[in-house]
């Protein structure tokens, strides 16, 4: 159970009146004569009256069908909700309504260590997605046909999403630095008729060359009819179209009207363990999820918004939310810690972003290097800062308002790409404490339950969802009687949705995330998230990072051992190892102390940043390697083979 955790910031009774939140509720009282003692009874009401919720949100932002709409949720059940019924509209028209309003204003800033920095207007974004979509359409390229590609996070990858979605042609996107096997394990699953490439980029300085494992990509997908390029390291292969000729044709914008749960894209599980799971979300719902959210992050067309992240994480496709508001976008494409790690900070300082979002490693690793963005850089236009990935602790919380800005408003949240949104996460309105979430989002029936699916408040329990949300799943691609989305979310509490987190809940409505449930810690009948155990253990300045895993044999007490990443020139000795166990004594009990110490030189983590607990506890618990994780879809596949020796070493 949590304290009363320190309060942070406040928000003044101005800022508070003038954000996106409060004119939503002036809104409902004007127009539903609805009105509320305090957030907490807004939310209720939210997931009490979803139709009254939902219908709000569309009427609110003014979201478009070309046909009437008549009825909001068909029947309310999960798996198998039916949202909005009847409507036809286009994502991609919803994304570029700015466009028609102010044409000349900046859309896009992008600053790319391969291509230098551009900006673009909407009336530049919105021309090139025209021309790209009559290209395709020149392809063959048609409603449900999928267009995928692997490309970084600049204007080409945002600009080809919006063309596919425009024609109603379905996408996917993979990160450039994935491997080869782990992108053919999600793109042949959907059968691409056309794949958008860039053969090299730059990243830390270093220019890096794809050509060879485009090859084994291209020559791997038998359904592919059409391959575009945009060359940097070499020419255009044979028979090959130039992403130059793609952008620039003289066309009208024509947006496709499809029915509202028609696939939008398909995103993909992490892919540590199996074959990744291809996840299918329809225009309407993340149009009518991503217009909540936009709430909850404070955005309007004044705002100049920023999220660092990979092309292959849920946040790159989160960027939208912003773009519909009208904001100005800016894409960073590069190593943060290139030439030192102040660099995304001064992408921040020199745009005057408003808003600015990162992975919580991103916060850590800024922490450990001691640098103080707010004392070296102008960043006076920074009102509202954004991390998830995984959980942030105190000292990041405590960094962020000390380092970079006393007046900020720090606002984490926890989602997934699973639903496209968020479970979790911040309200400009209220105040901030310390390690803590301000609120559960509006709509979102989450929940703490207990092993027997009763709700708890001010402890631990699995993160639930009892309510269905428009964004949730309309299937997985492939999976034809729905059993493998059944086993992913509701095998646990049956037609309710469990996430895989364990949450709290605390006595005034907010959140805090303690780490994946199916990593927990379980010492003599006590459980425990990771989350806590590294707060405590990378506080201290020799530990650089750390992995722990409970291993549960039968017929023996639990066996957890702690592995640590040293900073430079630190040895991993029986006075350090008595200090890694005092800090877990005092911050979190002595009961979790580790039954062993270990150095490691890196923890295995995803693509988009998040340790591999499950996969190391699989190969310790004497799972295959080769089948517990797939190396392709880590960033540091080779971290893994640490873990191996020691399992063997058990054995």
């Amino acid at each position: 159970m949590s304290d009363t955790r320190p309060i942070l910031w406040s928000p003044t009774a101005e800022r508070a009146d003038a954000t996106r939140m409060a004119a939503f509720i002036r809104w409902l009282k004007k127009t539903r004569g609805l009105t509320f003692a305090d957030y907490n009874a807004l939310w209720e009401w939210s997931i009490a009256d979803l139709e009254g919720f939902w219908t709000a949100i569309w009427d609110y932002f003014d979201l478009q069908s070309s046909t009437p709409r008549t009825e909001v949720l068909q029947e309310s059940k999960m798996p198998g909700a039916v949202w909005f019924p009847g409507t036809h509209l286009n994502f991609a028209e919803h994304m570029l309504r700015q466009a028609a309003k102010t044409a000349d204003r900046t859309a896009l800033i992008v600053q790319s260590e391969t291509f230098g920095e551009t900006e673009m207007s909407w009336a530049e974004l919105s021309a090139q997605v025209a021309s790209v979509a009559a290209r395709l359409r020149a392809m063959g390229v048609g409603q449900g046909d999928r267009v995928v590609a692997i490309l970084p996070n600049t204007e080409t990858a945002l600009i080809a999403f919006l063309a596919t979605a425009s024609i109603g042609a379905i996408w996917s996107l993979c990160a450039p630095d994935m491997g080869h096997v782990a992108i053919l394990d999600r793109f042949r699953q959907i059968e691409p008729k056309v794949l958008i490439v860039q053969d090299g980029y730059v990243h830390g300085g270093k220019t890096i060359d794809r050509r060879a494992v485009l090859k084994e990509i291209t020559d791997g997908l038998s359904s592919l009819e059409q391959t575009v390029w945009l060359s940097v390291v070499g020419s255009m292969p044979e028979g090959g179209t130039a992403w130059s000729e793609m952008t620039s044709g003289d066309d009208d914008p024509e947006f496709a009207q499809v029915p509202y749960d028609h696939p939008l894209w398909i995103v993909y599980s992490s892919g540590t363990t199996g074959n990744p799971k291809p996840i299918v979300h329809g225009h309407g719902g993340v149009l009518v999820e991503g217009a909540k959210q936009s709430l909850h992050q404070d955005l309007d067309e004044n705002d100049r918004f920023c999220w660092f992240t990979s092309s292959g994480w849920i946040m790159w496709n989160a960027q939208m939310v912003p773009l519909a508001r009208g904001a100005t976008l800016a894409l960073f494409d590069g190593a943060p810690n290139h030439p030192d790690l102040l660099e995304l900070w001064r992408f921040v300082a020199k745009h005057e972003l408003t808003f600015f979002g990162a992975g919580a490693a991103f916060v850590t690793a800024c922490v450990k290097a001691g640098i103080r963005p707010g004392d070296a850089l102008d960043l006076g236009a920074l009102r509202s800062i954004g991390v998830t990935g995984s959980p942030l602790t105190a000292d990041g919380y405590d960094w962020i308002y000390d380092a970079v800005k006393s007046d900020v408003w720090l606002a984490p949240f926890s989602g997934g790409t699973d639903l496209a949104g968020a479970f979790v996460g911040g309200n400009p309105m209220m105040q901030v404490r310390a390690g803590e979430m301000q609120c559960r989002f509006l709509g979102n029936a989450v929940r703490a339950y207990d092993e027997d699916g009763n709700d708890l408040i001010g402890q631990v329990g699995e993160l639930v969802c009892t309510e269905p949300l428009p964004s949730m799943p309309m299937f997985f691609w492939g999976d034809d009687d729905g059993a493998r989305l059944h086993d992913s979310y509701y095998d646990t509490y049956p037609g309710v949705w469990r996430h895989g987190d364990w949450i709290e809940i605390t006595p005034d409505g907010g959140a805090i995330i303690y780490g994946r449930s199916d990593a927990t810690i379980n010492r003599k009948g006590q459980r425990m998230g990771s989350a806590e155990i590294y707060q405590a253990v990378e506080s201290l300045p020799e530990v650089m990072d750390s992995l722990v895993v409970d291993l549960e044999f039968l017929g023996r007490d639990s066996f957890m051992p702690l592995f640590v990443v040293l900073s430079e020139g630190t040895t991993l000795t029986d006075t350090l190892r008595a200090r890694i166990n005092k800090a877990i004594s005092t911050s979190v009990s002595a009961r979790f102390q580790p039954n062993e110490i270990l150095e490691i030189a890196e923890v295995p983590r995803t693509l988009s940043g998040k340790k591999l607990e499950v996969p190391v506890k699989k190969v310790l618990l004497g799972g295959d390697p080769e089948k517990v994780v797939n190396r392709d879809s880590m960033a540091n596949p080779d971290s893994f083979d640490a873990f191996i020796a020691y399992a063997r070493s058990r054995a």
